[in-house]
């Protein structure tokens, strides 16, 4: 009787020790999986350059010189009060919307509304998705070459008359960007997008656009 007892214990510490190094075989092949995965990640982003005179073509093309940003802020008197809510840390006011002499920022929403009565719709939204809510890799690429250009504030500076785009790869890298795997590029997706390029901040600038398309 003994000797069955003893068998049995050998028995279970043999099956004990034949499933640990299994364990240990699949939480190494997936820790290696997802670090491979993540490098792959980084390096198709480090892969991606631009040139920046192309680039700049781009950004005059979808960036405007209005912008919404906060509807709370434009209840602000700006009068410089010590406690008010609306200043930032640096000294400066939170602001219900902006405005620049050239094109500054590729707004992150397609349609934004206040209570107050203001408006506005973006350009990207109006002329890229112009029959639906997604468009294509070639749709997308055709309507942003069409789009109207004018020279934007950062980037090299580039007039109306030397921004046609001939090489359409800047365009067509810019919706890889945008949308990642998928075939099509939705509405929703590219301001969602966009607010990841700009760092959660309403609009996109030149440093946040040219950051993404490696145009440094």
């Amino acid at each position: 009787m003994k000797i069955i007892k003893v068998i049995g214990s050998l028995c279970l510490i043999t099956s004990a020790s034949a499933f640990a190094p299994s364990h240990c075989t699949t939480s190494t092949h997936r820790s290696s999986s997802l670090h491979a995965d993540v490098a792959e990640a980084e390096s198709d982003v480090a892969a991606i350059t631009t040139d920046p005179k192309e680039a700049v073509k781009l950004f005059g093309r979808l960036a405007e010189k209005y912008i919404m940003l906060d509807s709370t802020a434009g209840m602000c008197c700006y009068s410089a009060c010590s406690d008010c809510e609306y200043r930032e840390p640096g000294g400066g006011y939170r602001m219900a919307d902006q405005s620049s002499a050239r094109p500054k920022w590729i707004p992150c929403y397609d349609h934004r509304e206040f209570g107050s009565g203001k408006e506005h719709t973006t350009k990207w939204s109006t002329d890229i998705f112009t029959e639906g809510p997604a468009v294509t890799k070639e749709e997308f690429v055709e309507r942003v070459i069409n789009m109207e250009f004018a020279p934007p504030l950062g980037g090299p500076f580039l007039a109306k008359s030397a921004a046609a785009i001939e090489d359409e790869s800047a365009a067509a890298a810019l919706f890889d960007i945008l949308a990642g795997e998928k075939e099509k590029l939705t509405r929703f997706r590219m301001g969602k997008e966009m607010k990841v390029i700009s760092g959660g901040e309403e609009g996109v600038t030149w440093n946040h656009f040219s950051t993404a398309l490696g145009a440094k």
